[in-house]
């Protein structure tokens, strides 16, 4: 991918017990439509989420972060693996209270997307 694109990111959270607001980072997902790619790096801290609920369903977690990923793949997703890169993007970074939340979407400038998604997932999951 040549010159600069214009892509949108959201970090992916986990909020075990929504009623206390704590979270953990647990991956990143970022989008450029305009150049087709769409992407999720994911990695679950179990330590981390076990000092926050240590009653937590670690399984059916890591199970919904696989999600993403699938989602972004275009494969074993559903109907929003269907869907046109934006779309997806707003549906995985739709507002909801749940166990898996995202930020609100942030925007950047990259030559390199791929590089830029493993770059924002070592700053704030890593």
């Amino acid at each position: 991918m040549q010159g600069q694109h214009l892509y949108e990111y959201a970090i992916i959270r986990v909020v075990p017990r929504v009623e206390r607001e704590e979270f953990i980072n647990a991956g990143v997902i970022l989008c450029d439509a305009k150049s087709g790619f769409i992407g999720a790096k994911i990695q679950l801290n179990e330590q981390k989420l076990l000092a926050l609920d240590p009653e937590a369903d670690v399984e059916m977690i890591r199970l919904n972060l696989q999600s993403f990923e699938k989602i972004c793949s275009g494969s074993e997703g559903g109907q929003i693996a269907d869907m046109d890169l934006a779309s997806r993007f707003r549906w995985l970074t739709a507002v909801r209270s749940s166990i898996i939340q995202t930020s609100r979407p942030h925007t950047g400038f990259s030559s390199d997307l791929t590089k830029t998604l493993e770059k924002l997932f070592e700053e704030n999951v890593g």
